[in-house]
């Protein structure tokens, strides 16, 4: 009993720290939005992109209430549902309050939902991957993870990244796009199909390139959460050990084909529905023809060329016009060329491929924000012990640091002084082009070396039972 009122006491505080951090996040936030003239992060090519910035939003709504085409020109390429919503608060003040206050609070609302999708799925993947190492007789493990609480340190994690903090303050949509993500993987972890079905036809409708994750949704809502129970099947020369354990091992093993079924019928409903309230929309501004080449073919043909901390505006503006076309399509194939391999390589850990996706995606897309990378630090959090012994964290730490100190002074240098040129930008947008391909290589290599660890002490354990 006593041990029993040491825990729940412990949980309690656990509980209370985590909320007190939360709560002071909310009010760094509101301090910094009612200093928006002295940061200027909404002008800032690291946090806005021609998708993302509230300014264009605001434009194309002025365009929409003055009976024209919000698409008109070249400011506006969102969704028109977040034209909608976002749009009437644009233009409503508050007399003695910063401009777009009431933006600012749904993007703070949108962080703190997304720091909470973030904890409830951490602690269901660390519920799931206890139980498949206690099933393994790892206690040992088990134990060392409740002092881990991923849960509560991917939520923190993203709540208190500087570039979370600088895509909300800096009036981005990118919070909402991230949370279209997230409610996409909470759903499909939780194996609630319609709001799996329902983000991920908004995060696709949205930005586009989270078409991808239906891979890991799939594999989510056929075989559960991450459990690396199915990779450590105890086998001796392929054989597989007759005892209740793997006889449970192997019911679980099998694929359930019933929610993707549901996945796939409210996946057409949900796309119907926003399909049509999108039709309503802009049926007198051109109709859905308008909107898919203004969105779709804006982020795949790259038309704007504006400095970012991509390396697609660099490349396109120095390509010749005769060989544009092919190499839109290297780039974007690029992304496709590895879904598939890594989806084989992790099919056993849907949670973490979900998290190679956003990071490779976030890497390659057309207009690359500061907001793509907040969220895949965050479900970064999510995988805390497995990624322990991951190498160069440190050198990542302190040079993703560096980066973000430096592409602020080298885009002042050549834009505002002139005293350096488009090449002092682009250093900064390869060196993190490159230290992403590093935490991808890094990261995805830890968590297979993790397994095989596992494996190993699972084989070592059956060992000792037999002798």
């Amino acid at each position: 009993m006593e041990d029993n009122k040491e825990e729940r006491s412990a949980k309690r505080k656990q509980q209370g720290r985590f909320w007190t951090w939360v709560t002071a996040s909310v009010l760094f936030r509101l301090i910094l939005i009612y200093f928006p003239q002295n940061l200027n992060l909404s002008s800032r090519p690291e946090v806005s992109t021609p998708l993302t910035s509230l300014r264009r939003l605001a434009e194309g709504y002025w365009l929409k209430q003055s009976s024209m085409s919000p698409y008109a020109g070249s400011m506006y390429h969102g969704s028109p549902l977040l034209l909608s919503l976002l749009g009437p608060l644009t233009v409503k003040r508050i007399d003695g309050q910063p401009s777009h206050l009431l933006c600012s609070l749904v993007f703070v609302a949108a962080d703190i939902l997304n720091s909470l999708l973030i904890r409830a799925t951490g602690q269901t993947l660390q519920i799931a991957y206890r139980q498949s190492l206690k099933s393994l007789d790892l206690d040992m493990i088990s134990e060392t993870m409740e002092i881990l609480p991923s849960g509560d340190i991917a939520a923190l994690m993203y709540l208190w990244n500087p570039f979370t903090i600088a895509a909300c303050v800096g009036l981005s949509t990118s919070p909402i796009e991230n949370l279209a993500i997230m409610l996409a993987l909470y759903g499909a972890c939780k194996r609630l199909v319609p709001l799996a079905a329902f983000g991920w036809v908004m995060a696709t409708h949205l930005s586009l390139y989270p078409m991808i994750l239906i891979i890991p949704i799939i594999l989510l809502l056929g075989n559960g959460p991450d459990t690396p129970r199915k990779l450590f099947l105890l086998r001796r020369h392929g054989k597989v050990e007759e005892n209740s354990s793997s006889d449970s091992c192997q019911q679980e093993r099998v694929f359930s084909w019933s929610p993707v079924m549901l996945l796939i019928l409210w996946t057409i409903m949900w796309s119907a529905y926003v399909l049509l309230l999108c039709g309503v929309s802009v049926k007198q501004y051109g109709g859905l023809w308008e909107m898919f080449t203004s969105m779709y073919g804006f982020i795949l043909t790259v038309q704007d060329l504006s400095p970012n901390i991509g390396v697609l505006w660099y490349f396109f503006a120095e390509v010749f016009d005769f060989f544009r076309n092919f190499f839109l399509i290297v780039f974007h194939m690029n992304i496709l060329f590895m879904i598939f391999p890594l989806a084989i390589r992790l099919h056993h850990r849907p949670c973490f491929l979900a998290f190679v996706y956003i990071t490779i995606s976030s890497m390659l897309k057309s207009y690359p924000s500061v907001g793509d990378s907040a969220l895949y630090f965050g479900l970064l959090g999510w995988f805390v012990y497995e990624l322990s012994d991951m190498k160069f964290s440190f050198f990542l730490f302190c040079v993703y640091v560096g980066v973000s100190l430096l592409s602020p002074v080298m885009h002042n240098l050549w834009i505002w002084r002139g005293t350096g040129n488009a090449n002092f930008y682009f250093a900064t947008a390869m060196a993190y082009a490159c230290l992403q391909i590093v935490l991808v290589v890094e990261s995805v290599s830890a968590m297979l070396n993790h397994d095989r660890k596992l494996r190993k002490l699972s084989s070592a354990k059956l060992q000792d039972g037999k002798s």
